[in-house]
């Protein structure tokens, strides 16, 4: 995003009784096998060793069968920050030429969240920061992806915040998203969780007003754009992996132990 840490402005605002399959291939079967046995018997005679052992395997307890429903489908939505509106934060060189703008590092991110999530077999929404489809919009999980300030501020400016949208209608799945995001970022990526920089303009954040109320969401700055630009840039994808092993924990409910460590500045 555009300004330091302390000065950051967002924009505000039961399972069903699973099928078995039926009796009637065993009874058709067996129907078979004594059509065969009354035309190649002979009066007199024992039944033939084999079509014996044939009707006893038949006849036999089977073990049950049961149909395994498809998996479901989930839908989540991956907002692209900045992408549609404005550049975010600016990163300039000692000429002050324009070298990055968080917007692309944002969406070259996102690109690569929605293509991990759909190999996964979910439905992806990539969107735009001020997306029309962002009114109502229903999904298992919607997150949204920023940047830090491209400005040197000390040596401590370096990891990642998330936080949750409190607007949501179960809180308690807000803040578990919001841990999966955390723990499953931090582990891939190595960098720290800079907790002591999260604002209340990133709780206010506007999609979180602007989602259906029982869409979970969060939004996340993947890192600095100064100290961590390097990793942004040229790790992307792992950046991308941790966003998405984020949202694989929530979905799936995955155990989030151990507990992520906050790391304060």
């Amino acid at each position: 995003m555009k300004n330091m840490p302390s000065t950051r402005r967002f924009h505000r605002a039961a399972h069903p009784e699973q099928p078995r399959l039926s009796i009637l291939p065993k009874v058709f079967g067996v129907a078979v096998l004594l059509a065969t046995l009354f035309t190649a018997w002979i009066p007199g005679q024992t039944l033939p060793e084999d079509l014996a052992e044939s009707i006893s395997r038949w006849l036999a307890p089977q073990p049950e069968v049961v149909l395994t429903p498809a998996a479901p489908t989930w839908r989540i939505g991956i907002v692209s920050g900045h992408s549609g509106y404005d550049s975010g934060a600016v990163c300039r060189d000692a000429a002050g030429r324009i070298t990055l703008t968080e917007a692309d590092v944002n969406l070259n991110i996102a690109f690569l969240v929605q293509k991990k999530l759909l190999e996964r077999g979910y439905q992806v929404d990539l969107l735009n920061e001020f997306d029309a489809r962002l009114n109502g919009y229903k999904a298992v999980a919607l997150v949204s992806i920023h940047n830090d300030s491209c400005d040197y501020i000390n040596e401590q400016a370096t990891g990642f915040k998330v936080a949750p949208a409190m607007t949501a209608r179960d809180a308690e799945r807000s803040t578990r998203l919001t841990q999966c995001m955390i723990n499953r970022y931090q582990q891939v990526t190595g960098l720290p969780f800079h907790a002591g920089s999260i604002t209340p303009d990133m709780r206010d954040y506007h999609a979180f007003t602007e989602i259906d109320p029982n869409t979970v969401a969060a939004i996340i700055e993947t890192g600095f754009l100064n100290l961590d630009r390097d990793f942004l840039i040229n790790q992307a994808d792992l950046v991308a992996e941790g966003i998405v092993k984020g949202i694989d924990c929530f979905v799936r409910n995955e155990s989030i132990e151990p507990a992520f460590t906050p790391v304060s500045p």
